[in-house]
């Protein structure tokens, strides 16, 4: 069996581990915590938890409004926050970073402001089979409103793109391309920068739901050529209620504002306003604050510990669970190889419904997620209603994927003796 160890990965679990009060709980009458829904959230360590209590505590108050002692020191905090992220990115300015409530209302932000802007009836929007539902509907909602033609870019069967239908659905109508930069569902790593070069090539923009990516690798902006990136903190060691969007300046500032109110406007009189400058014009009303505040403290504690050791660490997990479910015959593996996708592993067990299989391994203090995880589209692909999902991230453990394995041989035992 595969394992993994500070050596060979640049990264000790064990001992980031204890950075996490939460993993130290115990489930069910005293199993161990065995932590594997980091898709869906991830767990937060102390230096988050912290910043978070002392902003409430020692320096909050409502931000670029008041000039007050409390006010200026909050000001300072959500622009470190904003500049945190902006380096996180390699953005070229803080302007470029927008602030959201997650994901889901970046990618609704541009569909709403962009697409209701720029793109036409008959214009097309292209998609891949293996969105998440957030980076779907806001699409199927602007083909409702504009009559755009969404494409999808299908899969093959171990749930890699089919290249080879890239420059047939890529034309000279696509106005922009929507992709995941890893499936939530597959753990399929998507290339990027070749999507954004060949959709470029053809006159379209690009956005790219990165909230899974984010927390588990590398990302560059710039290098990508990107136009616009969204990503979610809660699945990256902070709090929830807090997102990104990130656009190209030019693109930003062509665009009208989506949400109006306080803080987005320069000025307002009976019968008209002018829209603030960036990034203000798209953060409307009292933005989240706090929760930026925690974001930036996850920044901090991933940039010491390193993306590439994460990533390097979690391929290894994925290797290790790759084997183990392997070895069981009644386990359908979903995706590409270990090489090929991040810290996910999604499958099926043979007459087994998902639901099932997470209920009894939760009994044994494992957490995995199930269902079809906001991605019908992809499980109908594969003639599935629903799968497992276990999904890894920095804290955990070879011990963890052993865990997994020796649940679900508990899964296959109780429905042995079930159908006696």
């Amino acid at each position: 069996m595969t394992t993994t160890s500070p050596a060979s990965t640049g990264l000790d679990a064990q001992t980031l581990r204890r950075d996490f009060p939460i993993l130290a709980e115990r489930v069910h009458g005293g199993a161990p915590l065995v932590y594997l829904d980091n898709a869906a959230t991830s767990q937060r360590p102390r230096a988050v938890i912290d910043a978070i209590v002392d902003c409430y505590e020692h320096r909050y108050a409502n931000v670029h409004r008041g000039i007050h002692t409390l006010a200026e020191r909050c000001d300072r905090l959500y622009e470190n926050a904003r500049e945190r992220v902006r380096s996180f990115l390699g953005a070229s300015a803080p302007e470029e970073v927008v602030f959201t409530s997650g994901t889901t209302a970046a990618i609704n932000l541009v569909a709403r402001s962009y697409g209701d802007a720029f793109l036409e009836e008959g214009d097309e929007v292209l998609l891949t089979v293996m969105e998440h539902h957030s980076n779907l509907v806001p699409w199927h909602q602007l083909a409702e409103r504009k009559g755009v033609v969404l494409r999808h870019l299908p899969l093959t069967d171990d749930g890699l793109l089919e290249w080879d239908e890239v420059d047939r659905l890529i034309t000279e109508r696509t106005r922009l391309v929507a992709v995941t930069a890893a499936s939530n569902v597959l753990g399929t790593i998507t290339p990027v920068a070749e999507i954004v070069r060949r959709a470029h090539a053809a006159g379209a923009v690009v956005l790219v739901d990165a909230a899974q990516a984010a927390p588990h690798m590398e990302m560059d902006v710039a290098a990508w050529d990107v136009d616009f990136l969204a990503f979610s903190g809660h699945k990256m060691l902070g709090p929830s209620g807090i997102g990104v969007l990130y656009g190209k300046r030019a693109l930003l500032e062509s665009m009208p504002p989506f949400f109006g109110g306080g803080s987005m406007i320069r000025r307002v009189a009976l019968d008209r306003f002018e829209p603030a400058d960036l990034p203000a014009k798209y953060e409307a009303g009292t933005p989240p604050i706090v929760p930026a505040i925690g974001l930036a403290a996850a920044i901090e504690y991933l940039d010491k510990v390193g993306l590439a050791a994460i990533h390097r660490h979690e391929q290894a997990l994925v290797r290790q669970a790759h084997e183990v479910l392997s070895a069981v015959p009644e386990v359908r593996l979903l995706g590409p190889s270990p090489d090929r996708k991040g810290g996910i592993v999604s499958f099926t067990l043979d007459r087994i419904h998902a639901h099932d299989v997470a209920q009894l391994l939760d009994r044994g203090g494992v957490a995995v997620r199930a269902g079809h995880h906001c991605a019908q589209p992809l499980h109908e692909r594969f003639g599935l209603s629903a799968s497992v999902r276990a999904s890894f991230y920095l804290y955990n453990t070879p011990e963890d994927v052993e865990a997994l394995g020796r649940g679900l041989d508990e899964v296959l035992r109780f429905f042995r003796r079930r159908r006696r």
